[in-house]
């Protein structure tokens, strides 16, 4: 007997939070009352800056003397959607010493937890969780790639937008990709009060970013197919 499983169509929480890390431009450091902008991640990330690793099991004085150390992401849509606040990701733990902005090393990080807040509500992520997780192939391309479609081919977004379903409301006035990732493409579509979000699977996920490019061109076949035999919206 042969079982199936549904394939995913979003990344998980854990997923999520890595691919943030992954390509993050800046996060704020709270710890000892301070509260740091660290900008410019390029080339390091966020872990070129601190590496985690799991709590240690001493209790007591020893964990007294730690301080207590909290990192904050801003996940922005690299598009002019409205509401461009995608998520935020919230790292917490313990360090040996006060965070130093001055130190050329990598700091080292108790685990304490990772909190992903977004539009669907609260998601904690575990460390074991978080070291199984892979960051998403098109994670530190998505900005460029979602731009590029926007500035350079905005023609084929209303192309896109015929593999909506249900067909947009008439109230439509305006549609923008707002993210994309390994399982697909999303859409913001945006009314006068109100938005929401509609995803486009790819057919099969991408392990590649060079895999990106012929899966979106996929989508496009298959709204020009819908055109040709007369699925237009009206």
């Amino acid at each position: 007997m042969r079982f199936f499983t549904a394939r995913a169509t979003t990344p998980t929480a854990a997923e999520r939070v890595r691919s943030i890390l992954a390509a993050a431009h800046s996060m704020t450091v709270v710890c000892d009352g301070m509260h740091t902008e660290l900008r410019r991640l390029d080339g390091t990330g966020t872990m070129g800056h601190f590496h985690l690793h799991a709590p240690s099991e001493d209790t007591g004085a020893q964990n007294a003397m730690r301080v207590p150390v909290r990192l904050e992401f801003t996940d922005i849509a690299p598009t002019p959607v409205r509401d461009r606040l995608r998520a935020r990701v919230t790292l917490t733990g313990l360090l040996a010493a006060p965070y130093d902005e001055e130190a050329t090393e990598s700091v080292c990080m108790a685990f304490g937890q990772a909190v992903l807040e977004d539009a669907q509500g609260r998601a904690y992520v575990t460390m074991h969780a978080l070291g199984a997780a892979q960051p998403d192939p098109i994670a530190t391309s998505e900005a460029s790639m979602l731009t590029h479609l926007v500035d350079d081919h905005s023609e084929l977004i209303p192309l896109l937008l015929r593999l909506v379903r249900p067909q947009p409301d008439s109230g439509l006035q305006r549609a923008l990709p707002v993210a994309m990732d390994r399982h697909g493409v999303t859409l913001r579509l945006e009314y006068r009060h109100t938005h929401r979000d509609v995803r486009l699977p790819f057919k099969t996920a991408v392990t590649d970013i060079d895999q990106a490019g012929p899966q979106i061109q996929a989508l496009l076949s298959t709204a020009r197919r819908l055109s040709r035999a007369g699925h237009l919206l009206p």
